[in-house]
């Protein structure tokens, strides 16, 4: 009860605040990637590196979170999870940057690699855009001292937290480090 007071923002405020915010954030991606031209390449970029970078981080905070959960360790786990999404924070301004002043990157390769690639990146397109707000959600249960609903909420947010991280590294090297002939 005291962590309610603390936090101080009702369910319905919380709602709309999220609401409101993922809404903006989605917005100003589909306006960035699919409307914003940027001012291209001059040559390779280290910033899809950091990305990739961060997404592996937060994959193996969230792993340590789980762990650290499932062996009663809250403190940690809070702090695991918390860490995730400060890293995921730095991931997305890292990631609206690049595109902010590269613009688009494109999938160099064919034949039967190329629709694999586009499940993949479609796949995490989408479910990036689902997991904003559960994760969202799932930290306000947590903070707001409703964790029985933070828990039933949190075993869905993690796994598809998990996929984008990882699905993210994926595309990286998929665009990036693997060489298409």
């Amino acid at each position: 009860m005291e962590s309610q007071k603390r936090l101080s923002l009702s369910p319905a405020r919380f709602a709309v605040l999220n609401a409101g915010l993922c809404s903006a954030a989605i917005g100003f991606l589909v306006w960035l990637i699919y409307f914003h031209e940027g001012a291209g390449s001059d040559g390779p970029s280290i910033l899809p590196m950091f990305s990739a970078i961060f997404n592996s981080i937060s994959a193996c905070l969230l792993l340590g979170g789980l762990w650290a959960i499932r062996h009663q360790k809250r403190r940690l786990h809070q702090q695991l999870m918390l860490s995730a999404l400060l890293v995921s924070a730095l991931f997305l301004v890292n990631y609206i940057y690049y595109h902010y002043s590269a613009g688009d990157t494109y999938f160099l390769g064919t034949g039967f690699i190329r629709p694999v690639y586009f499940v993949i990146l479609i796949s995490h397109v989408v479910l990036s855009v689902v997991i904003l707000p559960m994760i969202l959600t799932a930290i306000y249960l947590a903070l707001s001292d409703r964790l029985a609903l933070h828990k039933r909420f949190a075993r869905w947010t993690w796994g598809g937290w998990m996929y984008v991280s990882v699905t993210g590294v994926v595309v990286y090297f998929m665009l990036h480090v693997i060489t298409w002939t």
